[in-house]
C-alpha cells in the first residue's frame, strides 16, 4: 500500500498540523506502507515567508520522500495558498490513498478531483477551526462562509473518510449541514520533549526571576492574549514578584500586546521571548512555571496543554473547541469561559495562592491524562482507516 499525505506545510514550517503529519509519517512507514508526503515550499503563512534556499524541494527521508511544490496566492484578505502541480505530482507518484490535512483547502479539492479521475479514495483529517476563530477579520470570514455553504459538500461528501481529533469537532462539521461519509474519531498523540535542561536554565537563558506563567503558541489574534494581559494586571499589582512569560513566534499580534503591555504597565512583568529554539529549554520553562494558560477563542485541540501537564504543571484554559475533552475541570486543570477576564483572573489567583492545588493538578495530568495520548494509538486507527477504504 502507498499513502500521499498532504498538507499546506511540512517542518521546518512550525504548527500543530505539520508536526501532526510529521509524526504519522515515518510510523506508518514502519507499518509496511510506502509513504510520500506533498506539501507546499512555504515556512510560513502569516506572514507569508517561503522556505530559505537551503531546504531541499525534493528530498528523500527514512520514511519516503517528501515533495515540497510551489504555491501561489490571491493578496491580503483573500489569502489562499494553491499549490502548483500537485494533481500531476499524484498522477505521477499514483499512490493507493490520498491522505489530505485541512478541511477548506486547495489540496481537498485537488485531492477529490483526483480520486474522481483515477478512482483513488481520498481521507480528509480536518483540522476544522470554525469560522470565528480564523484570522483575518470581517471579509476573511466572508470568504471563510461562502466556502462552508457553496464549496465544501461535495469536496467532502466525495471523502472515503473524515478524520476528526474530538466529538466537538465533529459536531461542529455537522452544523455545516454537509453530507459527511463515515467520520472516525482519532485523538492526536503526544511528542515528548527532550529531558528538560538543568534546573533554572530557562530562567537563566532569559533573564526572569520569580514565579512566573506561562504561555506558549503562536501570537495570534485567536489566542485571548489581550484578555489574558487584563486578567495578569491585578495579580502583578499584588504580587511584585510575578512575570508573565509569552513564548512563540509573532502571528501578527505582537504590536498589539506590547501596546496593551505599556498602557496596563505591565513593560517589565510581561516578557514576550518569541519562539523558542531549544526544546530543552521549553520543557524546563514548562516544568518550572506555576501554570500554563491557553485562553484561546478555539482550540481544536491544544497540544500545549500536554506538554505542560507532561512536566507535571498544571493548566488555566479556555473550555472551547477539544479541550474539556482531555482537560477535566480541577482534576488536571482550570477551564474558564474564553474571554472572560474576571474568571480567567480567579483561576490564575488560586493556582498562584495555592501551589499544593497546582501541584496535585499536575501530578494528576502527568500520571493519568499523558499517558492515554500516543502517536501508536492514532497510526493504529489511520492503518485500519486505509485498509478499510481501500477494501471498500
Amino acid at each position: 500500500m502507498k499513502v500521499a499525505l498532504v498538507s499546506t506545510r511540512f517542518p521546518p514550517g512550525p504548527g500543530g498540523v505539520e508536526r501532526h503529519v510529521a509524526e504519522i509519517a515515518p510510523r506508518i512507514h514502519a507499518r509496511g506502507v510506502d509513504v510520500d508526503v506533498y506539501a507546499s515550499d512555504l515556512l510560513r503563512e502569516y506572514p507569508w515567508e517561503r522556505l530559505p534556499p537551503s531546504i531541499p524541494r525534493e528530498e528523500v527521508r527514512p520514511f519516503g520522500r517528501v515533495h515540497r511544490l510551489p504555491v501561489v496566492s490571491l493578496p491580503g484578505p483573500l489569502h489562499y495558498p494553491f499549490f502548483r502541480g500537485l494533481g500531476a505530482a499524484l498522477a505521477r507518484d499514483r499512490p493507493d490513498v490520498v491522505h489530505v490535512h485541512t478541511f477548506g483547502t486547495h489540496q481537498a479539492a485537488v485531492a477529490r478531483r483526483y480520486g474522481r479521475r483515477q478512482g483513488t479514495p481520498f481521507v480528509l483529517t480536518a483540522h476544522f477551526h470554525p469560522i470565528w476563530s480564523i484570522e483575518g477579520g470581517w471579509l476573511r470570514h466572508q470568504i471563510r462562509g461562502f466556502y462552508d455553504r457553496r464549496l465544501a459538500d461535495p469536496i467532502v461528501h466525495d471523502a472515503a473518510r473524515v478524520i476528526v481529533q474530538t466529538h466537538e469537532e465533529e459536531r461542529l462539521l455537522r452544523r455545516l449541514r454537509l453530507r459527511l461519509p463515515p467520520v472516525t474519531i482519532l485523538p492526536p498523540g503526544y511528542s515528548p520533549l527532550p529531558a528538560p535542561a538543568a534546573p533554572g536554565a530557562f530562567r537563566t537563558a532569559s533573564g526572569i526571576e520569580g514565579p512566573y506563567l506561562l504561555f506558549v503558541g503562536r501570537l495570534a489574534s485567536n489566542k485571548g492574549l489581550l484578555p489574558l494581559m487584563d486578567a495578569f494586571a491585578p495579580l502583578a499589582r499584588d504580587d511584585p514578584s510575578a512575570t508573565l512569560v509569552l513564548v512563540g513566534a509573532d502571528g501578527g499580534m505582537r504590536p498589539a500586546i506590547e501596546a496593551r503591555r505599556r498602557a496596563l504597565d505591565l513593560v517589565r512583568r510581561v516578557r514576550i521571548l518569541g519562539h523558542l529554539e531549544s526544546d530543552t529549554l521549553l520543557a524546563d520553562a514548562y516544568r518550572d512555571a506555576r501554570a500554563v494558560v491557553l485562553p484561546s477563542e478555539y482550540e481544536a485541540f491544544g497540544l500545549v496543554l500536554l506538554e505542560a501537564l507532561a512536566q507535571g504543571t498544571p493548566v488555566v484554559a479556555s473550555r472551547v473547541g477539544g479541550i474539556p475533552e482531555f482537560v477535566e475541570d480541577g482534576r488536571a486543570g482550570l477551564l474558564v469561559p474564553p474571554l472572560d477576564v474576571p474568571a480567567l483572573e480567579a483561576a490564575l489567583r488560586r493556582l498562584w495562592d495555592d501551589p499544593a492545588l497546582g501541584r496535585r493538578l499536575g501530578s494528576y495530568g502527568r500520571d493519568t491524562v499523558v499517558p492515554r495520548y500516543s502517536w501508536e494509538r492514532v497510526v493504529d486507527g489511520l492503518v485500519a482507516v486505509y485498509r478499510e477504504v481501500l477494501g471498500r
